[in-house]
């Protein structure tokens, strides 16, 4: 890697990290929604630097093209005119226990990492680069997804599916109540 590709790899890394806080954090769910899509265009950058321009491709193309279009309608189809922020549901321990978790998950991550030889081991970066050449043509990356990868891959969908479906009926149940109250 020269010195270029890692400036790069520095700056759209910093970019995912600053789109993935900004997405959490925003309470505008819009705002959340333009800081995902500014961290799908630095994954795709990272999939570049990578050597996988076909993962880069569909990285903009379906995630940042057509779901984040489906996600932005949905957001604006079930926010109300005057209506400027999402419903925000707080409890008093939450920000507690998101930090207490935060820490484990990273302390977890941290832990497996160095077990698993990453931080120690440089066969294990030449066989992970190996992985990803193997899946840059569009054949070989067709192929491992429909065989080795196919039940995540479909597992995946059905996850998608399930929080599109959940989001129409709370948003939808929401609605109900509010033209309850109203009469």
């Amino acid at each position: 890697m020269n010195v270029i590709e890692l400036i790069v790899f520095i700056a759209a890394a910093a970019l995912a990290l600053i789109g993935a806080a900004g997405m959490v954090m925003s309470r505008n769910p819009v705002h959340s929604a333009l800081f995902l899509i500014a961290n799908f265009f630095a994954l795709a950058v990272i999939f570049l630097l990578l050597s996988a321009p076909v993962l880069a491709a569909l990285q903009v193309l379906v995630y940042t093209g057509a779901i984040m279009v489906l996600f932005l309608f949905i957001i604006f189809f079930f926010i109300q005119p005057g209506q400027k922020h999402a419903y925000v549901y707080s409890l008093p321990w939450q920000t507690f226990f998101s930090g207490i978790l935060v820490i484990v998950l990273i302390s977890v991550l941290v832990l497996g990492l160095y077990m698993g030889g990453v931080f120690t081991a440089e066969e294990h970066v030449q066989s992970a680069a190996m992985k990803v050449e193997e899946l840059t043509s569009p054949q070989a990356l067709g192929s491992a997804l429909f065989s080795r990868y196919l039940l995540p891959f479909e597992l995946t969908s059905l996850l998608l599916l399930a929080a599109m479906l959940g989001a129409v009926v709370l948003a939808r149940k929401e609605k109900r109540d509010d033209r309850e109250e109203k009469n």
